[in-house]
């Protein structure tokens, strides 16, 4: 999983030392509710009907042990005992109070976690494939580009604002388990004829009210020009997508590829592309891409011999129903031999 640096650390504590100061201010009467309602969403802080609701990130559904010690203390200490997992691989705090939030993250902060951009107008947690990095059938591990592209996204000046919440998702199999098809963006990983990797885009996916699969825009990306290319598809939707008054639920970039139509929209963005990122600054390189894969380590596997492993598994597939139907639908097949998911 990503282990913070220096930088990250840092970036992280004196988020939570000015979302302090933005809290005690809106606390004190100082910051009017208009101002501090932008500030608040994007460090993951909703106000219902009843309480606040916090929203943590986990990138990529990884957590490790000591993180997940954290949390629960978390929802002990300022909770009722429990959080909510969501389908986008968050944690969510049902109860906390407001004037605990700041320590709230502070406390996620000291263990490398922490709820920038679960919520508001922006580019939020880039989701992927449950058996990312360990499905047999995966062409290519989806998280180190999930990894680029977080890091790509975060406190992104010109994308911090968007007309509505932006989601993007990532997988390296033909079968979609991160529901690719409903999000804002969805990348899907390809070879091409010269087996080199690259990615099928789609834009335009979105559920609620308004139910809409998204749109092929590019059956083919070079994987060096992935941030290029989503750079130019979020300009065009900063640029069209709604903003009147009135218009939250149509303001989605699913609205606007719908309403223009997937070859117009993938016309705008191209042209975009062409003219202003593609071959410049956010190109990648074999670097980057070998610098993100490296956050991935593996796990020490133990070497089986295959044959005999499978031998062994058949026996006692066929002398237990009830293992056989619960090993048929419940495991998937694992990328290293002697080994199920």
């Amino acid at each position: 999983m990503y282990q913070y640096n220096y930088a990250d650390q840092t970036l992280v504590e004196e988020r939570v030392a000015q979302f302090r100061d933005q809290t005690e201010r809106f606390l004190a009467g100082e910051l009017p509710e208009e101002q501090f309602l932008p500030l608040r969403l994007q460090n993951g802080l909703y106000i219902q009907r009843y309480a606040p609701m916090l929203r943590i990130a986990i990138p990529y559904g990884l957590l490790a042990s000591y993180q997940l010690r954290k949390l629960a203390e978390i929802t002990r200490k300022y909770d009722k005992g429990y959080g909510h997992f969501t389908t986008r691989t968050n944690i969510q705090l049902n109860w906390p109070k407001l004037e605990d939030v700041p320590d709230i993250l502070a406390e996620l902060a000291s263990v490398q976690m922490h709820s920038i951009q679960t919520s508001g107008n922006c580019i939020r947690n880039t989701t992927t494939d449950p058996y990312a990095g360990i499905h047999k059938e995966e062409i290519a591990d989806p998280r180190p580009y999930c990894e680029i592209i977080r890091q790509w996204s975060t406190f992104h000046p010109e994308f911090a604002f968007l007309p509505r919440k932006f989601k993007i998702a990532v997988i390296g199999t033909n079968d979609d388990r991160a529901a690719t098809q409903v999000h804002d963006v969805g990348l899907h990983i390809k070879t091409n004829d010269e087996g080199e990797i690259g990615f099928e885009v789609l834009v335009g996916g979105g559920l609620g009210r308004i139910p809409v699969l998204g749109k092929v825009i590019n059956k083919f990306l070079p994987r060096q020009h992935l941030l290029s290319y989503l750079d130019a598809i979020l300009r065009v939707y900063n640029l069209h997508g709604r903003r009147d008054k009135g218009s939250k639920y149509r303001s989605r970039i699913k609205i606007l590829v719908e309403s223009m139509g997937g070859p117009a929209f993938a016309k705008l963005v191209n042209a975009e592309w062409e003219a202003h990122t593609k071959d410049g600054s956010l190109t990648l390189t074999d670097e980057n891409f070998a610098t993100a894969s490296s956050f991935f380590s593996e796990p020490d596997y133990v070497s089986f011999d295959a044959l005999q492993v499978q031998s062994e598994l058949q026996q006692q597939l066929n002398a237990d129903k009830d293992f056989a139907n619960w090993y048929n639908q419940n495991t998937v097949a694992h990328k290293v031999a002697g080994y199920r998911a």
